[in-house]
């Protein structure tokens, strides 16, 4: 164990700082994405993907060069281990194609050409719906879930947080413009399985502290000791995720990486979140239903 006596760590008294460092990042993330929006590959917007090996060896830069005479210079090139060259570009005519290559040819010698492939715009409309809708449902199959195996207030706080690390990371998308395509969708999804994974293990401590000690100590006490229950667990299985990933991001080349470094701020996100959101906001949830349930009471004992 990472922790090996449990801590007694007052997480709860700092909550108002959270939700102001919570709320200056979910703000910027929204303010980013409706001012810059995202980088959005061809997944979604359309484009012609080919993967070609030339004669001689050459850099990225060196075929940059070439395709900038077709005003592509700003296409995603990748060197693949194997040496070939993965180019991926806006939607291109047949026509177009044929001059790209005859231009390669003419700077490289002889070009192989091991794929082309397309992906029209009313796919990338379709894909872009798909994805939508897979984490709305994702998200409502959640609140479901945890209202059955628990209370209605875990299950919102738990999908608030789950929209607080997904916007983030989008946000973080946006700021560095790294591209959104299909496995970031994959690692925003594995990103909400792997926060609430952590959220639940904290609400289910919460759950049985009310139940044994709810007599003893007031909510935030006993929100503090559930998250200190569980810290070590939090801290051991965040380290030993992050590791990997962090091995993915910085050795994974430039397709992993962009896969990896959505995973990587996803479990920042998510454990803070799982310490301080989600516990800080049942704290206060609690906090307003007793003050509403006491108002009553007030205006008839003055009346």
């Amino acid at each position: 164990m990472f922790l090996r006596n449990v801590p007694k760590i007052n997480f709860m008294d700092r909550r108002k700082i959270a939700f102001m460092i919570s709320g200056a990042l979910v703000l910027l993330s929204l303010v980013l994405l409706s001012v810059r929006g995202l980088n959005l590959g061809i997944d979604f917007k359309g484009g012609t993907v080919f993967q070609f090996t030339l004669a001689q060896n050459a850099h990225v830069s060196d075929v940059r060069a070439v395709l900038s005479q077709f005003g592509l210079g700003n296409s995603v090139i990748q060197k693949a281990s194997d040496g070939s060259f993965v180019v991926k570009a806006k939607s291109l005519g047949r026509e177009t194609q044929l001059k790209i290559f005859n231009a390669l040819k003419k700077r490289f010698g002889e070009i192989n050409i091991l794929r082309i492939e397309s992906v029209g715009p009313v796919i990338g409309k379709e894909l872009r719906r798909q994805a939508f809708i897979a984490l709305v449902l994702a998200l409502g199959g959640i609140l479901l879930y945890i209202t059955m195996r628990f209370k209605f207030d875990f299950a919102v706080v738990s999908v608030l947080a789950l929209i607080h690390d997904s916007t983030i990371v989008l946000g973080a998308y946006s700021l560095l413009w790294k591209e959104i395509n299909l496995p970031f969708i994959a690692a925003i999804l594995t990103i909400v399985g792997y926060s609430l994974n952590d959220t639940i293990v904290v609400l289910d401590r919460v759950r049985e502290n009310l139940r044994a000690a709810s007599r003893r100590f007031d909510y935030k006490t006993l929100i503090n000791m559930s998250i200190n229950q569980t810290l070590s667990r939090t801290i051991n299985t965040s380290l030993t995720t992050l590791l990997p990933v962090l091995t993915l991001y910085l050795f994974g080349g430039e397709v992993l990486s962009n896969f990896a470094l959505a995973l990587l701020l996803g479990i920042i996100v998510g454990t803070y979140s799982s310490i301080y959101v989600a516990g800080a906001l049942l704290v206060e949830w609690n906090l307003r239903r007793k003050t509403k349930g006491r108002s009553p009471a007030l205006r008839t004992t003055r009346a």
